[in-house]
């Protein structure tokens, strides 16, 4: 059942840019009667390839252990959004979903757009890049309504934007549906707002909106029909979190 709209919401959570216009033995041997045979190696059945680590279900793939380190342990969810350097205006996503400690991809892959000079790890207002991290992602919006999300979401024409993008493509519909990141922002409250918990200069409104065909300014871009079913996808109660960057530095 969809959330209401909500607006105003009180930050329940402690926290660039509005995006296109105004985001790793040793054994003792007894002694033998005979030399044994060693033993044959095990094999897989023809077809099906396997994972040595016993635990590989129970990680998140791309993701380094400092990377999973920042992600809550109460998290269930994990949308990953991966470019391939530190330069890439491109990159994929994938939602994964832990169930009874196992890990498995629930949505995607999907193809997004992010800044237009890719991406850093000290994001500032203006530098065209997309901030690397991991987020929670729990509030969402946009100009239309609510395509089923449970998430809470704030209809509001206010998010109507007009002109065109750094490849001169129309940036109308663009915040159509929208899922604030939090990145300096106070959350539980409508993506529109802004205020800057680090201050204007570290950048705000960062988020995951409509793809207009072009890179960002910072925020990550899907295609309508991908974004409207990521919204869908998404469970509060899953305390959802996007992890975000190059696929070298998410590896860490």
């Amino acid at each position: 059942m969809p959330a209401p709209a909500r607006k105003g919401v009180p930050a329940l959570l402690g926290a660039g840019t509005l995006c296109a216009a105004l985001l790793l033995s040793g054994c003792a041997t007894p002694e033998p009667a005979a030399p044994a045979r060693p033993p044959a190696p095990a094999t897989a059945p023809a077809g099906r390839a396997t994972d040595a680590r016993p635990d590989a279900a129970a990680r998140i793939p791309g993701l380094g252990p400092l990377t999973r380190a920042r992600v809550p342990d109460g998290t269930d969810q994990v949308l990953v959004v991966t470019g391939a350097t530190e330069n890439s205006n491109t990159a994929t996503a994938v939602l994964h979903q832990r169930t009874k400690g196992r890990w498995a991809a629930t949505g995607g892959p999907w193809t997004v757009h992010n800044a237009l000079r890719g991406w850093t790890a000290d994001h500032s207002a203006g530098d065209l890049r997309t901030p690397i991290g991991v987020y929670r992602i729990g509030d969402a919006g946009g100009r239309l309504p609510n395509p089923g999300s449970r998430l809470p979401y704030d209809e509001d024409p206010q998010f109507a934007i007009s002109g065109t993008g750094f490849e001169g493509e129309p940036l109308e519909g663009s915040f159509d549906h929208v899922i604030a990141i939090d990145y300096n922002r106070v959350p539980g409250r409508t993506p529109l707002d802004k205020e800057r918990p680090l201050g204007a200069g570290k950048g705000g409104g960062v988020w995951i909106h409509v793809d207009h065909g072009g890179p960002t300014q910072a925020c990550v871009a899907l295609h309508r029909e991908d974004l409207r079913a990521l919204l869908v996808l998404l469970d509060p109660a899953a305390d959802p979190v996007i992890a975000m960057g190059p696929a070298p530095d998410l590896a860490r």
